[in-house]
């Protein structure tokens, strides 16, 4: 570890809050809406990493808008075809024509599976393309996540740059951390097939609702959901399970949507006020 960076002592209340949440709502009926439902179908590796690559470069706006055109690419992207595979090149242009998800136009789309083609075909999985830029000594992902998004780009043609952000300009990369989290992690939520990669070295999905909860925990200092404020967090709950910190990332996401994760009993068993801003 770094000498800059800072292990927070998690208190005993918070830990035990956590550790609740996590064993009341971290369960595979919870997960609707949510674009990691439609991950469950997909049984072989490539198909399942492409799968969840498309959908996590998605997640961001409104959830049921994610969860629908998540869907709507998967399906034009030929994923959910008998054969499980890619379109060929020549007919990804065509196939995305007209979609859009926010600002993000079909082109965008259609360049990152044709990343994603040219990677599983030059290393058989994405797995092996992001496990070529691991060390056995990285604490975390962010080293082969770097070298991954640089191969992945030049293979997309630089066609997705909103789709695929890197930490190496200090992005907290709150969907390629997703992305990870649903390949590596492996229980009843995250459908896994990224195991070798090691759930001690993930780093926390950092996205606004999670971000203002670690803040009001004393996870981090951080305003801004930046790498730093993203490793700090993961750090603290180092604290709850050394071998998976982001464990409870799925419950934390719920917390004040779903009627087993009242915000108001979760920061009182903290022994916090509850968080309105």
């Amino acid at each position: 570890m770094s000498a800059n960076r800072t292990v927070r002592v998690v208190p005993s209340a918070t830990q035990g809050a956590i550790e609740a949440l996590y064993a009341r709502v971290h369960r595979r009926e919870f997960v609707e809406p949510d674009p990691l439902q439609h991950l469950y179908a997909f049984e072989e590796l490539t198909a399942r990493e492409a799968a969840a690559l498309v959908a996590a470069s998605l997640a961001f706006g409104n959830v049921k808008t994610i969860v629908r055109n998540a869907a709507g690419a998967l399906e034009r992207a030929g994923l959910t075809r008998p054969s499980r595979r890619i379109l060929p090149p020549r007919d990804l242009p065509a196939a995305f024509a007209g979609f859009r998800h926010r600002w993000v136009a079909g082109d965008e789309v259609a360049a990152l599976l044709l990343g994603v083609r040219r990677l599983q075909k030059r290393h058989g999985s994405l797995l092996a393309a992001f496990s070529k830029g691991l060390q056995q000594s990285d604490a975390t992902v962010v080293p082969a996540l770097i070298a991954f998004v640089r191969e992945l780009s030049r293979a997309a043609e630089g066609g997705c740059p909103s789709l695929i952000a890197s930490p190496a300009d200090g992005s907290a990369c709150k969907r390629m951390f997703l992305f990870l989290r649903w390949m590596v992690r492996h229980d009843d939520v995250d459908p896994g097939g990224w195991e070798p990669i090691g759930a001690h070295r993930l780093v926390m999905p950092l996205d606004v609702h999670v971000h203002r909860i670690t803040l009001r925990l004393g996870f981090t200092d951080r305003r801004h959901a930046s790498l730093a404020a993203a490793v700090e967090i993961t750090d603290a709950f180092r604290a709850l399970d050394p071998e998976d910190p982001v464990k409870y990332d799925f419950a934390l996401s719920r917390l004040g949507f779903n009627r087993n994760a009242d915000a108001r009993d979760f920061f009182a068993r903290c022994r916090l006020k509850e968080d309105r801003t």
